[in-house]
């Protein structure tokens, strides 16, 4: 039987990658915290219509029981997708844009790392070697032969959002896995609805006590603001499904055909050509998802 996780993850790499051009458009009216809130604010109605939707259809007996550690995670998760969301959006700032985004893109290898280190997870030669070789496909895709430009801000900004977005996937794992007496689809739909409402809560505080201007200039973009929450959901559906299944850094490497998915687009949505070295990151990309696939 083919696996389940890799259709969840395909959606979820698709998905984000729309996600990502249209918070780049919104990004260009709309600050930093109000394009980190459009992320949530429309995703939270989704989230919980498809819990609802859910239990219609597949009715659990079981009494659902959270522990202390769950909402641990849901907590430093939330706040590390946040964080992980201001840092991306202000790469869209920076000169060194492409490369930015490439180290933030290299979530995969830290997520490797450190659930190896501190969550004790596992992960076979074979798949070591896939999470390699695509790190190695984004150093392409982000023109990494261009190191010698690279700011020590986006840097840090793009090591930053890296790193915070693995912490976030490693939680939501930790998060799905307190959930095991419930199936695996209805864990990752109670992880996925506790996390958008603590997101939504702390965004939609902040932004009413500190700048209530950002969510005039979001209303403004409501369009835009509603898809970018829309392909937000359906991103992060995937993804908590898909780390509910699988380990964190086999799904992420996975994810990173996230980059052919965002080209393509740029190729024939925008007519943007793509540079040699573009196509041997793509080559790598395809040979690291085939090798976490097998491992």
């Amino acid at each position: 039987m083919f696996p389940i996780w890799i259709l969840f993850t395909l959606m979820a790499a698709f998905m984000q990658s729309w996600r990502n051009a249209f918070q780049k458009q919104l990004s260009t009216t709309v600050d930093v915290y109000g394009v980190t809130l459009a992320r949530f604010i429309f995703g939270l109605p989704l989230a919980l219509i498809y819990l609802y939707v859910l239990y219609q259809q597949q009715p659990v007996e079981t009494a659902t029981t959270f522990t202390m550690k769950f909402w641990f995670y849901v907590g430093v998760a939330g706040l590390s997708q946040i964080l992980a969301t201001i840092l991306m959006v202000l790469l869209f700032k920076q000169k060194n844009y492409a490369i930015g985004v490439g180290l933030a893109k290299s979530e995969a290898i830290f997520a490797a790392i450190v659930g190896v280190v501190f969550l004790s997870e596992h992960l076979s030669l074979f798949g070591w070697m896939g999470v390699l070789i695509g790190g190695m496909a984004v150093f392409l895709l982000s023109k990494g032969g261009q190191l010698q430009q690279l700011s020590l801000p986006t840097l840090c900004i793009g090591v930053g959002s890296g790193l915070s977005f693995a912490i976030t996937s490693l939680l939501v794992r930790e998060a799905s896995l307190e959930l095991l007496h419930l199936p695996v689809l209805h864990r990752a739909a109670w992880v996925l609805f506790s996390v958008i409402s603590f997101q939504c809560c702390i965004m939609l505080l902040y932004l009413g006590v500190f700048s209530r201007k950002t969510l005039q200039a979001m209303l403004q973009r409501i369009g835009l603001t509603f898809r970018v929450s829309v392909c937000s959901f359906l991103a992060s559906l995937g993804w908590f499904t898909a780390m509910s299944m699988q380990t964190v850094a086999i799904v992420k490497t996975l994810g990173q055909i996230e980059i052919l998915f965002s080209l393509l687009i740029s190729t024939y949505f925008f007519k943007e050509k793509l540079a040699r070295s573009d196509h041997w990151g793509l080559v790598l990309v395809v040979i690291a998802a085939i090798m976490v696939i097998w491992a």
